[in-house]
């Protein structure tokens, strides 16, 4: 497989470091200073085993790369970022590529059956970094992740099999699910909580506020009739695969949402997490008070571009409570 990979931030870099390094023909999309540093100096990939730096082939765009057809493209940028990547694909690269979706929510795939017929989904559990241009962070290890494939909405071709493959002998977990969009909802409810860490971090009351917000989700997706993989069947394949481990000269800070307010990135993918629940929960006559709230509060600390954790948590639950 030649494997592009769209978006060489936290996921994709990690992911389309470690398929390099273990001999795979892999090209990143990156952009600005990220991608100056990946062309002159290499893509370094930090992990508890140490440093490496890999000259990985890197683009600007998709019309940068010379197509073939048979491209495995992972789709790996922020779901507000996801149509803008797919009209640049398509105006680049031929229908026949497979478009692999390693993002969170479960907007994206539909946006890429809009424009592509070989789609993926990929609930992607793997505990990354990226802030600063050229440098990702893979803080689990000897495994870096879980990133169990579907064909969307739902099956397994040879396509998926062969993904699950390459990343089973890369330092990954992977296995093909025809019922993988179950999974992705399931990753969607854990991530509504990407937005409480990013403005109130450590604050009292975040951890119940986090599961307030959850129980939401859980309600709509029930009213909806949307079948998610239970939080017991997380657990059991999660395991023990997932082992963090402390990296030299780094210190670990929140997950996605979090990094984009870190690194002044300028836009957020909330609307795309808890606005999913709001839409949902509109479209079925299902509350989602908190939900709403806390998608209003992270477009806020975003437009006026605050520092992860400057949210003040009694003036959020002040507002809550009336």
């Amino acid at each position: 497989m030649r494997f592009v990979v769209y978006g060489a931030g936290a996921i994709g870099g990690v992911v389309g470091g470690r398929l390099y390094e273990h001999g795979h023909d892999v090209t990143l999309i990156a952009r600005g200073e990220h991608l100056r540093v990946i062309q002159s100096v290499g893509l370094r990939v930090d992990s508890p085993a140490g440093s490496v730096t890999l000259s990985i082939p890197a683009a600007s765009g998709p019309a940068d790369i010379d197509w073939t057809g048979d491209e495995v493209v992972m789709l790996a940028v922020k779901g507000q970022d996801t149509v803008g990547a797919l009209e640049a694909l398509r105006a680049a690269a031929p229908p026949t590529i497979a478009v692999v979706c390693l993002q969170n929510g479960v907007a994206n795939e539909r946006e890429a059956l809009r424009r592509f017929a070989r789609v993926y989904a990929v609930p992607v559990m793997s505990p990354t970094g990226h802030l600063e241009p050229g440098v990702v962070q893979a803080w689990s290890h000897p495994l870096a992740g879980i990133y169990d494939i579907g064909r969307y909405p739902s099956g397994v071709d040879e396509t998926a099999q062969g993904f699950a493959a390459a990343m089973s002998e890369s330092g990954f977990v992977s296995e093909p699910r025809a019922d993988v969009m179950r999974w992705k909802y399931r990753k969607l409810l854990m991530n509504l909580g990407n937005s409480v860490q990013a403005l109130f971090e450590r604050a009292d009351g975040a951890d119940d506020l986090a599961r307030a917000v959850r129980a939401e989700g859980e309600a709509v997706l029930v009213a909806a009739g949307i079948e998610v993989a239970t939080a017991e069947e997380d657990r059991e394949r999660r395991g023990s695969i997932l082992q963090l481990g402390p990296i030299e000269g780094a210190s670990r800070g929140g997950g996605s949402t979090w990094q984009s307010l870190a690194r002044g990135q300028g836009t957020v993918e909330t609307d795309y997490l808890n606005g999913e629940i709001v839409l949902l929960g509109r479209l079925h006559g299902v509350p989602t008070p908190l939900n709403e709230r806390l998608q209003r509060w992270m477009a806020a600390a975003n437009l006026a571009g605050a520092e992860p954790g400057a949210a003040d948590m009694a003036e959020f639950l002040a507002e809550s409570a009336g």
